[in-house]
């Protein structure tokens, strides 16, 4: 067996948040951070081995005999990028935190470190699990960390926002738990009952049974993206979140949804996808659409950012089902770039919440008058939200909407208003609250008041990542692209062939 890194790489976050329930009185920061730090140079190396030998990170270990269940972890190019994004977010979410008030909270900020390790120790288990009864049970255990971190350090209905998080949740979980006992069924049909990603991948899983079982597995996908008409918990549990576990739940968490469809959708019932590519192509243009015109109508911070990531994520689905290489990489790079957009969103809105006490984008007006940095800041942010040029979230971007016109004209030609109306609303938000004359809340709020080192010590890096990718994406391209090619295999998909200029 190979050296456990991936194992490691988990459990660090995870013992780190356990050990923050034991009393540690007055060094519950140092430590939450200490494990955060670890586990982050932990990742680092992991992704070091990954590049010498992707083998080498393969751990597969008999867990269940009975049922064919292992402890089997891994990763291709899409999962390291998503634990690599887990990684570094971590850490700069617990800075942005560090100083933040919990007037009004169930517990104290220790609790809240140990909640958001444990989430991040899960998420990397999720994003690594190469069995499907393991993918599903880390699936659901990372709902009990976000559920308490909502209950616990949201909003005066977050008690509201956690229950609808949780039901909706759960219900997806449910109807997924069905189509993984299906597979068991059908494997064992085959001779030896297996939940390995691998052996699965061997059985035909095509015909009605096939799509069945497909079908339990996006529905809790397309809940997790979140994508129209089932991502209504999402803006009840930002505007109800602490901006740290908003940023961990649409930066982080929310991923899992797309990164499903392609690991397990398309990998494991590839006949099923493509007959269900119609619908969910025209799912992620209305989830486009719908956001951004949602987001456009909000006068919530929390609740519009959320509504811009509804329509970011339908950009990730369209680019996963119209099934072309240069659409699959460019969604999982898209999820990888909007990680860090999102993060950059929810902090810079959390810093501006601190500050003031409320959410209304009307209660500001002129602020760039006062807090130049932190406007500049806000700026940046809003303009990684409608895909500006150097900025990483054009390229990916780009990628969905030149791998949709390759094969679905039409479908880019409207997803390309949703570019549209992400400028209408990103403007409008800087408009609104940065330009103008100075008003009176502006003036009591935020004389004397712009970044801290602190606050610069969690943007600088994040945008500073952007910016990279932005104008050097190829290493990361080069991670994601063979993710890609391995998922037009599976689903036995050509790319359309070039049209050349007066061929017939």
């Amino acid at each position: 067996m190979n050296f456990p890194w991936l194992t490691i790489l988990g459990l660090l976050p995870i013992a780190g948040g356990l050990a923050l329930f034991l009393p540690v009185k007055g060094a519950s920061r140092p430590l939450g951070m200490f494990f955060a730090l670890a586990t982050l140079v932990m990742g680092l190396a992991t992704a070091g081995v990954y590049g010498a030998d992707p083998a080498s990170l393969t751990v597969q270990a008999p867990w269940i005999r009975a049922i064919g269940a292992w402890w089997a972890l891994g990763a291709d190019g899409m999962g390291l990028a998503m634990v690599l994004m887990t990684v570094v977010l971590t850490p700069l979410v617990l800075l942005a935190e560090w100083k933040l008030p919990f007037e009004g909270g169930k517990w104290g900020p220790q609790a809240f470190i140990a909640l958001l390790l444990i989430l991040e120790g899960l998420s990397i288990f999720v994003f690594t699990a190469n069995d499907v009864l393991l993918f599903y049970l880390f699936f659901e255990a990372t709902l009990i960390p976000v559920y308490f971190l909502i209950i616990g350090y949201g909003g005066a209905r977050r008690g509201y926002a956690a229950i609808k998080f949780l039901l909706f949740s759960l219900a997806g979980g449910l109807i997924m738990l069905a189509s993984v006992i299906g597979l068991y069924a059908v494997s064992s049909s085959q001779g030896a009952p297996s939940y390995l990603l691998g052996d699965l991948q061997r059985i035909d899983l095509g015909g009605d049974l096939g799509r069945w079982l497909m079908v339990g597995f996006l529905i809790a996908f397309v809940i997790k993206a979140p994508m129209v008409p089932l991502h209504t918990w999402l803006p009840d549990a930002a505007e109800q979140s602490t901006p740290g576990t908003a940023t961990m739940l649409v930066g982080v968490l929310d991923k899992i949804g797309t990164f499903g469809m392609i690991k397990f959708c398309l990998g494991l019932f590839p006949e099923a996808s493509r007959w269900a590519a119609p619908v969910m192509m025209f799912l992620a243009l209305v989830s486009i659409l719908w956001g951004a015109l949602a987001a456009i109508a909000s006068t919530n911070l929390m609740r519009l950012v959320a509504y811009t990531s509804v329509s970011h994520f339908g950009f990730m689905v369209l680019g996963i089902y119209v099934m072309t290489t240069q659409g699959i990489s460019g969604s999982v790079f898209y999820m990888l770039n909007h990680g860090f957009s999102t993060a950059a969103l929810f902090l810079v809105v959390g810093f501006l919440i601190h500050r003031s006490g409320s959410a209304d984008i009307n209660a500001f007006g002129g602020a760039q008058k006062l807090v130049p940095v932190f406007s500049g800041v806000f700026l940046v942010a809003w303009l990684s939200a409608l895909g500006l040029p150097g900025l990483s979230t054009f390229v990916s971007e780009f990628m969905v909407l030149a791998g949709t016109f390759g094969r679905e004209p039409w479908y880019a030609a409207i997803a390309a208003i949703g570019v549209i109306l992400a400028a209408v609303y990103a403007l409008r938000v800087y408009r609104v609250v940065m330009t103008g004359p100075v008003t009176d809340a502006s003036q009591a709020h935020f004389v004397g008041r712009d970044l801290t080192v602190l606050e610069k010590a969690v943007m600088v890096p994040i945008i500073g990542v952007m910016l990279v990718l932005g104008f050097y994406p190829q290493p990361a391209v080069q991670l994601v692209e063979p993710t890609a090619q391995t998922a037009m295999q599976r689903v036995q998909v050509a790319d359309p062939a070039p049209v050349v200029k007066g061929e017939k």
